[in-house]
This record gives structure tokens, C-alpha cells and sequence, in this order.
């Protein structure tokens, strides 16, 4: 078991490029709603995760579930939250984990020193006070059971229906082949809802 976690927190890592504390939560939360639904990776859409931000945490999801942009069962809204839902197709029905308030990880002065380091004014003494801090703050994440860091309740999303492929149709003003469940109608011209704001003030 501790050789499979792992494995799963190395194709995290492998994915995003980097270990931090925001992958560690997302890797917690795939891991802990993985296991809610009895579920593992989606290699095609048995799976649909529904995430509130576009932070490292996303990126565990994906690489841990499987469910990804380019399949459509992958949906961000923007939030600013580290919650997760998960739905199973086959189970027809989810979960939804959103993050416990953990005042020891959100201590006031580890971003204050983030905010230095990535806007080039701290001092080595600073940067490497930052990295003591993102250490004790990983293992500390990593020790955790996923069920001190998420509440987990059923979901009340909705099960999407599984991703279609759409023709392109060229924008009637950009060229640009398109969805065509994507064009938008002015004037009689289909354009992509790219063009479609400049052509609204132009043609309508």
C-alpha cells in the first residue's frame, strides 16, 4: 500500500513537474474521493472531475483520475476554493470533498515570504527560511489522512453527458475553423464567440 501511494504521488509529480503543497492537496483529495467511490483511473469518461480552481491542486486531480480537458470529463470553475468534486458514471452518483480550514498551513508568514521571493525582494536568509517552511509544510501534508484535510459529502452536481465530436465550420469573419456548436449567429454571418463581441458592436 505505502509503495502504490507512492507511485500515485510520483505520477503527480511527474505530471506537474514539481512537488508542492497544492499538488500534495489535490493528490489527497483524488486519492480520498478514488477511494469514497470504490473507483480508480479513468482511461476513457467513467469518471468526471469538477474542480474550483486552476492551482497545482488541479493538476493531481487529473494525472490521479485520469479525467482531463481533452476528454471532457475535466471541468474547472473558477472559485478560488481546493475542492473537488468526483462523479461516476457507472455508480451514478459522487462525491464532493472541499478543504478543511488548517490554520497551521495557512500561516500569515509563509506567503508573506512567498509574495518576497517571487517578486525578487527577499534576502537569501528569506529564501531559504521560505524552503524550511515549504519542507515542514510537505511532510506535513503528506502525514495527514485525507479525511483531516477534506469534508466529504454526496454530490448534487449532475452527471454530464460524455463528450461529443462537433464538425468545424470556418468563422464567418476570422476564418478560423471552429465547433460548430460553438458559432454564434449576426446578421446572418456564424461567427466564433471570439469575433463575436467586435462583430456585435459592428453589426448589431
Amino acid at each position: 500500500m505505502k509503495r502504490e501511494r507512492e507511485l500515485e504521488l510520483e505520477r503527480c509529480v511527474d505530471f506537474h513537474g514539481h512537488l508542492c503543497g497544492g499538488l500534495i492537496l489535490g493528490y489527497q483529495a483524488a486519492r480520498l474521493g478514488l477511494r469514497r467511490l470504490r473507483e480508480r483511473f479513468s482511461p476513457n469518461e467513467e469518471l468526471v472531475a469538477v474542480v474550483d480552481n486552476d492551482s497545482c491542486f488541479a493538476d493531481a486531480v487529473q494525472a490521479l483520475t485520469g479525467c482531463t480537458f481533452g476528454k471532457g470529463n475535466f471541468i474547472f470553475r473558477d472559485f478560488g476554493k481546493m475542492n473537488l468534486t468526483l462523479l461516476s458514471r457507472g455508480a451514478g452518483k459522487g462525491v464532493r470533498l472541499s478543504r478543511k480550514p488548517t490554520p497551521s498551513l495557512d500561516d500569515e508568514e509563509f506567503f508573506g515570504l512567498f509574495a518576497k521571493v517571487s517578486g525578487g525582494t527577499a534576502s537569501p536568509a528569506e529564501r531559504r527560511r521560505l524552503e524550511r517552511f515549504k519542507g515542514a509544510r510537505n511532510r506535513a501534508l503528506l502525514a495527514a489522512r485525507p479525511e483531516d484535510l477534506f469534508s466529504v459529502r454526496p454530490a448534487r452536481l449532475r452527471i454530464p453527458g460524455k463528450a461529443r465530436i462537433r464538425s468545424s465550420v470556418p468563422c464567418g469573419r476570422c476564418g478560423e475553423p471552429t465547433m460548430s456548436s460553438r458559432l454564434v449567429s449576426r446578421r446572418g454571418r456564424r461567427l466564433c464567440r471570439e469575433c463575436a463581441p467586435e462583430a456585435r458592436a459592428r453589426l448589431d
